[in-house]
């Protein structure tokens, strides 16, 4: 899910969908009307999922994709070298997800450990542990 937002109200450190991919903005740059144009925009995003660079050139004026990111928090019910089972601790819903790329995340999870993982149009990562 996502919602329309105009190019010129986004900065660094928020999110934006470019080329499909949900992607936190690490670069930000703007310039100036000139005699027969608009001012553009240049953006640099970093995929949340993949860690993908991409870019944008647009008018400011453009409306742009923000997605719409779910923040929750769960447990590690079990994990195995290539996947992590978790349960949700809002709903109790069981999730399974592929192990995390990040060696520091990686080597903190542990059944009955506590993680933060954030939904994105349709598709869920680990970001961090809790207390450790």
């Amino acid at each position: 899910m996502s919602k329309p937002v105009d190019l010129g109200s986004l900065k660094e450190g928020s999110y934006v969908i470019i080329d499909g991919e949900p992607s936190r903005i690490v670069e930000y740059d703007k310039s100036k009307p000139g005699k027969h144009g608009a001012a553009k925009a240049r953006i640099v995003g970093i995929g949340v999922f993949d860690g993908v660079k991409r870019s944008l050139v647009s008018p400011v004026s453009t409306n742009v994709e923000v997605p719409l990111i779910e923040k929750k928090s769960g447990q590690i019910v079990s994990s195995t070298p290539s996947s992590v089972q978790l349960m949700d601790l809002e709903t109790f819903e069981t999730i399974d997800l592929p192990m995390p790329i990040d060696q520091d995340i990686k080597s903190k999870l542990a059944s009955g450990a506590e993680v933060e993982y954030w939904q994105a149009m349709g598709r869920t990562k680990i970001v961090r542990v809790k207390n450790a």
